[in-house]
């Protein structure tokens, strides 16, 4: 899951972040609201935290103009203490939800999985399967058949993306814009390089789950029995 900060006040949103990354979501934060645009128009983010209060674009007018484009992704509005009429707005604009500064991690987090479980986008609490294969991203661990494996961070990323598109063929660009950005200097040798990985964890746990390369367009999970 990668989730979008638009936050200017600096320290606030390095402090998201890093909660949020150490809760397993991948994350890219900005300062402004239009680079905030630019980056919710990628359509790769699964919910977009937006303050209001913002330089170049205000959040109601930046929530306003992805929903003009039939952008769906959950946002939750971050508001000052108190400001009822920016709740309302927001709200009315199409925000998911709102929380007023200060906030606890704890509720946080819970926020951002109603919003996600709202969209049908949250992650199973039992975790992902697919064949013999079954994932608990939360806590980056690979079962098959009794055994488990620890995944590292980008290795589950990757999986979870796979296990979510249900089959469908995922090419490379779509990977590196998910786990790296779309605006990372990542190259299709640092797919490669993770889907090398995932095999080789995917063959010691003699799963009959495979990562099939569809030559020029790119990756599919197939059970080799099917």
């Amino acid at each position: 899951m990668r989730i979008l900060i638009v936050e200017d006040e600096v320290n606030l949103a390095e402090a998201l972040s890093q909660i949020l990354i150490k809760n397993h979501y991948a994350v890219d934060f900005v300062h402004d609201g239009q680079e905030g645009l630019d980056y919710a128009q990628s359509g790769i983010y699964d919910l977009i935290l937006l303050d209001i209060m913002l330089p170049g674009m205000d959040g109601i007018t930046l929530l306003r103009e992805i929903r003009k484009q039939d952008i769906a992704t959950p946002v939750i509005m971050l508001t000052a203490k108190g400001e009822e009429p920016d709740k309302i707005a927001g709200l009315d604009y199409g925000a998911d939800d709102y929380m007023a500064k200060p906030f606890s991690t704890g509720e946080l987090l819970a926020r951002i999985r109603a919003a996600l479980r709202r969209k049908g986008e949250v992650v199973p609490e039992d975790g992902l399967r697919f064949g013999d294969i079954e994932l608990n991203a939360g806590h980056l661990k690979l079962t098959c058949k009794g055994k488990e494996l620890k995944l590292i961070l980008k290795e589950s990323q990757l999986l979870e993306l796979m296990l979510t598109r249900k089959q469908a063929v995922t090419s490379k660009e779509q990977i590196i814009e998910k786990l790296w950005g779309f605006d990372s200097d990542a190259e299709h040798n640092n797919v490669e390089v993770y889907i090398s990985f995932l095999r080789k964890k995917l063959a010691f746990l003699h799963s009959a789950v495979r990562i099939n390369t569809i030559r020029g367009v790119g990756y599919v999970l197939e059970e080799a029995n099917a």
